[in-house]
């Protein structure tokens, strides 16, 4: 069933083959437009798309008589978006068990299910699961990728030279976004597609994710302000707050807490969990999520702002970039089987991001836009943090890095701290 026409290799090929040969199914999740269904496609011997105007009907009878039937056919079986017959999941788990076999099926989703009442089993043992974002500037072939996130943990870095990208390119790359369908186009078409993926999920996707109608003007004002909050612990008040103070209009805690909750289960917005280590001081910890999108392209979408704006503001720039940064490290962080975090204290430490692995090693990584006055202030914050964490109780960091928009060459600093442009930046 493969498709390789103008296919571009995603992390997520690997991912799925692994989990394919531990699984009797694989659930992958993620944002619409981030290449789900592509990737699934290129290991699928067989394909049922639930949403095709031409069967849905058909499927839609066959899971109330005879559901067995929509699961016939060369394995993995692809059932691109299995959550519009919830019922799906218990039937393929009972498969799976009846043939004691793994790699059976691919389901593929863009939102979790409506009706989670005909879902009685959890999946445990049976399913794994599998989540995509937007691509990454490696995936999209735009980082050269002469460092790695896993030489960095093993410590062998060398020095070498980015590819030279400045400003302007990146506020475009920050704009465009990752969207797979956007890599071919034309600069202003490219640009388009994160305002069409905007008004989508304002004036459909956030409505059908559980059968209640919401208003899109509210949920444009809704992502205009998490634009303006993203990268911060903002509360649901004050985003309530800044849309009443910028915009005409009324609404509740209980309204943007619903519409936040919806935007979580379609996967538009993704916030990152607060990293607690083991401190020598007795430093509180912030643990409140850090709110970002998915992908900054959201973002400038929301703000209207395109690459001009973007260079004209920085600092609006470096709040977008540090989304930009975030996504890719998530990406990267999912094939080296570790998770993204956050830490703020009180006294005001921080660490934009915390890449942590299963194995107990992690990284420290500070994101700015460039220079060495901002470097050195990343520098400062990662040694200060570095200073108080109890390495008699976890390791210490495998490495310390600002990770930079723009820069000639990736290299390490007499203080032992990586400098590393994205652009240079993979797995």
């Amino acid at each position: 069933m493969k498709d390789e026409k103008d296919y571009r290799n995603r992390i997520a090929d690997q991912l799925l083959k692994e989990q394919l040969e531990a699984a009797g199914a694989v659930l992958i999740q993620g944002a619409k437009w981030c290449g789900k269904t592509t990737t699934a496609v290129q290991q699928a011997k067989s394909i049922i798309y639930m949403n095709d105007p031409s069967q849905s009907a058909n499927y839609m009878h066959l899971a109330e008589t005879n559901i067995s039937l929509l699961l016939e056919g060369d394995t993995p079986l692809l059932i691109d978006e299995w959550q519009l017959v919830p019922q799906l999941w218990d039937a393929a788990r009972f498969t799976i068990d009846q043939r004691r076999k793994t790699g059976q099926f691919i389901l593929t989703g863009s939102a979790v299910p409506v009706d989670r009442s005909k879902i009685t089993h959890t999946g445990t043992g049976r399913f794994a699961w599998l989540t995509m974002r937007p691509m990454s500037l490696w995936e999209s072939e735009e980082s050269n990728g002469k460092v790695s996130l896993n030489s960095l943990f093993n410590g062998d870095m060398q020095d070498c030279r980015a590819p030279g990208y400045d400003l302007k390119r990146i506020a475009y790359l920050t704009c465009r976004g990752g969207w797979p369908g956007a890599m071919d186009l034309s600069e202003k078409a490219s640009l388009k597609q994160a305002y069409n993926y905007l008004d989508a999920v304002s004036e459909q996707e956030i409505s059908d994710v559980d059968g209640t109608r919401r208003d899109p003007m509210l949920t444009k004002r809704l992502l205009r302000s998490y634009a303006r909050h993203q990268g911060s612990q903002a509360s649901v008040a004050s985003i309530l707050n800044d849309i009443m103070t910028n915009e005409n209009g009324s609404t509740t805690e209980a309204t943007i807490t619903s519409y936040m909750k919806a935007l979580e289960k379609i996967f538009v917005i993704e916030n990152m969990p607060a990293w607690n280590p083991n401190l020598r001081s007795k430093a509180a910890i912030r643990t409140s999520d850090t709110r970002y999108f998915v992908d900054p392209s959201v973002a400038a979408a929301a703000l209207r702002l395109g690459p001009s704006d973007l260079i004209a503001d920085l600092n609006t720039f470096g709040l977008l970039f540090e989304t930009l940064a975030v996504r890719d490290l998530r990406v990267y962080a999912d094939a080296l089987d570790g998770d993204v975090f956050h830490y703020r204290d009180k006294n005001g430490l921080e660490c934009d991001a915390v890449l942590h692995l299963r194995n107990g090693h992690y990284g420290l990584i500070e994101v700015k836009i460039g220079g060495e006055k901002w470097i050195e202030q990343g520098a400062k914050n990662l040694l200060s943090l570095a200073k108080i964490i109890d390495t008699g109780k976890m390791f210490e960091p495998s490495f310390m890095m600002v990770l930079t928009a723009v820069g000639d060459f990736a290299y390490r600093r007499k203080d032992g701290i990586f400098v590393v442009p994205i652009t240079c930046l993979k797995p």
